[in-house]
């Protein structure tokens, strides 16, 4: 039945509906899978019991079997709320906070009929602990591993969800992205990635980083799926986009930080560009660039959001300095790559000059990128910015080949307009390489 577990979100939805699958029978199978694979990968931290029974609840419905998500399962990122599973935010600092509610966006999934298998492996802290600590490592979970190449950098921070989903453990999953935690994660996967504008989801029951600039996030093994588990997110519904006839594709080019890109993924951009280009699509270069100001906006957020969230939680650590605390009374254990970013977190505060000065020039660089995408349906990352995470606008991850070495190689797209990206990725990725299974 393995064959079940690379069809598409948008395949099982269909087959369901015309009961050719049983929820039930869907969800065994990537149990069985978790259980054959997962030892080896570490992407799931924590199963949900509740799950078989929901199945069944779900098979025996004759009413609703249209809504968004029906049966299908997805695991999701441990630093969002799922009711009975805990959130840790991979920490084991916070190992006793057993969720009470859901999230929104949990509430949201639920409601449209998807299943939550259960919990996933993440970068501590959404990669906010130190900056030695490597991508997918986590104190409470250890070490997720790339299914492609266990030696290979899985990124972070929604490592165990994007790992999974490549891996055909789940069809879909949620992340979160402050920055590159989604679209990221998908470019070292071989997977999509979406991260929605700032905003357009809740964050109501989601460990944070920054309310600011964190968003959950979708990723799937194609466009398609990504968008529906992002309609399923929402509090409402998601008019459906029509890709763009590449004739009237306008794409942006940023060359930005170009040089630190290897000509070898340069010039897998230009080949797709190309072949893009052949067809009608029409290009402009751009520079936007990278802004050091996210980060001040990050660590000047990051003790008062955790606090808020902590304070509403069942964990008892309820402060940064508590945690803090936890982790120097346990060096063996919480301290091996150091917490020089939760150290640093706890002296700064939104008192600070730089923070006023950040947002501030969050909201004038807001304006600029605007007004300069504004003719692109979508524009493309070559080298290293941040821009469109420290502005809020949405991004996504596409699978554009496979390396010579047998790895997935990802391009990252932004845009001034959520729906005209969509839109635009659609067609973009007929020109991609389609999803390439990793030999387990």
């Amino acid at each position: 039945m393995d064959e079940l577990c690379w069809m598409t979100a948008t395949e099982l939805k269909a087959a369901i509906q015309k009961r050719k699958i049983g929820v039930e029978e869907l969800l065994r199978v990537y149990l069985n899978r978790i259980e054959k694979y997962d030892r080896k990968l570490n992407t799931v931290s924590e199963i949900n019991e509740s799950a078989l029974k929901q199945a069944r609840k779900l098979d025996s419905q004759k009413s609703g079997r249209d809504s968004i998500l029906f049966g299908i399962p997805l695991l999701v990122k441990d630093n969002i709320d799922v009711a009975g599973l805990h959130t840790t935010a991979g920490s084991k600092a916070l190992s006793d906070n057993l969720a009470k509610t859901n999230a929104a966006v949990i509430k949201n999934i639920l409601h449209n009929g998807g299943i939550i298998l259960g919990k996933t492996n993440m970068t501590e802290f959404a990669n906010f602990t130190s900056k030695g600590m490597p991508n997918g490592y986590s104190s409470k979970g250890g070490y997720v591993k790339n299914a492609y190449d266990p030696n290979k950098d899985p990124s972070g921070s929604s490592t165990g969800s994007a790992v999974a989903v490549s891996a055909g453990l789940c069809p879909i999953a949620v992340g979160t992205d402050t920055s590159f935690s989604v679209v990221g994660c998908a470019t070292e996967n071989g997977i999509v990635g979406f991260k929605p504008q700032h905003n357009a989801l809740s964050s109501d029951g989601i460990l944070p980083i920054s309310r600011t600039l964190d968003s959950a996030g979708a990723l799937s093994r194609n466009l398609s799926d990504a968008i529906l588990l992002y309609s399923g997110m929402l509090d409402k519904p998601f008019v459906p986009v029509q890709p763009i006839p590449v004739k009237e594709l306008k794409i942006g080019v940023n060359l930005y930080n170009r040089e630190v890109v290897s000509d070898a993924q340069f010039q897998r951009y230009e080949k797709l560009l190309d072949a893009l280009c052949h067809d009608g699509a029409q290009f402009s270069e751009i520079m936007q660039p990278y802004t050091p100001y996210q980060r001040h906006i990050m660590q000047c957020e990051f003790q008062r959001d955790l606090e808020v969230y902590l304070g509403q939680s069942s964990a008892n650590l309820k402060t940064l300095d508590d945690i803090i605390a936890f982790y120097e009374s346990n060096p063996q254990t919480m301290m091996k790559y150091g917490i020089t970013q939760l150290q640093e977190a706890a002296q700064k505060n939104t008192d600070n000059l730089i923070y006023k000065e950040a947002i501030a020039e969050r909201a004038r660089m807001h304006s600029l990128v605007i007004k300069e995408l504004e003719p692109y349906d979508a524009c493309v990352m070559t080298g290293p910015t941040n821009i469109m995470h420290f502005v809020g606008l949405p991004s996504l991850a596409l699978k554009m080949c496979t390396g010579e070495d047998g790895i997935p190689k990802g391009i990252i797209l932004y845009g001034a307009d959520e729906r005209k990206l969509l839109a635009a990725a659609l067609t973009m990725e007929t020109y991609c390489s389609p999803f390439c299974p990793p030999e387990l």
